[in-house]
């Protein structure tokens, strides 16, 4: 028994014709109520016409070519019925095998889950619009090897290089800022740390950095310079944040409202630096996205990557394919509702005409 949605082999052999959606032939069964139509309105006809006028007049008032021009256009549709219902089910046909190989570059993603990405001027704040980035970047790039680092006093290694996206994800929603082990935002020691961690790749490799760009003088700049001249690592900078007014940094919620970060009795007001951010990226041989507090389409970026970083080849593999043939289907059920119309003209004239010469009259 074959199982429902399973692909139906209709000949034993390899090269033979395999149905890859079998339950879509349950369409024919419009072709058989097309067809069990068009006898039932034959029948009828021939039944009216013979209540109409005796056998003599008959051939005269009818003829036959009338009624087989009828049946011929309605077989044209019911054949167009059945043809596209096993164009629907997906035959494929001989066997082949294609040698595919899988490249891809390595990514390290540098997040920074400093207590100034809590502002909310990029809502619902700057930490949740870097991660969302990061997951967008991942779901773009596809196959490609990818691992994450956070960093706000010190950075840490959440997630080494690897093609499990859904582990990379699982950490990524983890990211806090109490998951820090000290506050403050040393961006340079990031981007260090990640550079180590490409170190031992053997493709094409990249920084992509998720921050607003406030530093402890941790020399960013410096450290994307570096990785760019030893490793052939660029390094990617977006940056999060308003760049002219900026935002309060939240601690907390009380009874009269939100708590915010004070210093020395003021409120602590963070802005996004794009001027950091840039130099980082220019040094970095990469590009700066200033996303302030919009959206960023990461597709554009993962387009990037793979346009000018090196990949190299992952794997290689043998993968079994079958020829698609629904096209040859589809296209002799256009054909034959383009005949159907066709069918029998000029026919009725002619023997009109020549039963009117056998009675003597002209037609």
């Amino acid at each position: 028994m074959v199982a429902p949605g399973a692909p139906l082999l209709l000949a034993s052999p390899p090269s033979g014709l395999v149905l890859m959606s079998p339950a879509s032939l349950a369409w024919l069964a419009v072709a058989v109520l097309a067809a069990l139509a068009l006898a039932g309105f034959m029948r009828w006809r021939r039944k009216a016409l013979a209540r109409l006028a005796d056998a003599t007049l008959l051939p005269r008032l009818a003829p036959r070519v009338a009624a087989s021009r009828v049946a011929a256009r309605g077989a044209c549709i019911v054949v167009a019925l059945a043809l596209l219902a096993v164009a629907v089910a997906d035959p494929r046909g001989a066997e082949r095998v294609e040698a595919v190989e899988q490249r891809g570059i390595d990514v390290m993603v540098v997040l920074d889950v400093s207590r100034s990405m809590l502002a909310e001027d990029a809502a619902p704040n700057r930490l949740t619009r870097a991660k969302q980035f990061a997951a967008d970047l991942v779901d773009a790039i596809g196959t490609d090897r990818v691992g994450l680092i956070e960093f706000a006093g010190v950075p840490a290694l959440r997630c080494p290089l690897t093609f499990n996206h859904r582990a990379f994800l699982t950490q990524l929603d983890l990211l806090s800022p109490q998951t820090t082990v000290r506050g403050g935002s040393m961006l340079g020691d990031a981007i260090r740390l990640a550079a180590a961690n490409l170190k031992d790749s053997d493709t094409g490799r990249a920084i992509i950095v998720l921050s607003d760009g406030e530093d402890m003088e941790s020399e960013p700049v410096e450290a994307a310079a570096t990785a760019a001249r030893d490793l052939d690592v660029r390094t990617i900078a977006i940056g999060i944040g308003d760049r002219n007014e900026g935002a309060r940094i939240p601690i907390g919620d009380t009874r009269s409202g939100k708590r915010y970060l004070t210093f020395e009795g003021q409120e602590v007001w963070t802005k996004m630096d794009p001027t950091l951010l840039s130099d980082v990226a220019a040094k970095g041989n990469g590009f700066f996205v200033d996303a302030g507090t919009s959206q960023v389409d990461m597709r554009d970026v993962a387009q990037y990557l793979a346009a000018t970083i090196d990949s190299s080849t992952r794997e290689r593999a043998d993968v079994r394919t079958r020829e698609p043939l629904h096209q040859w289907f589809s296209g002799a059920a256009l054909l034959a509702l383009l005949l159907a119309p066709l069918v029998g003209i000029g026919g009725l004239s002619a023997t009109t005409a020549r039963a009117s010469r056998r009675e003597g009259v002209q037609p």
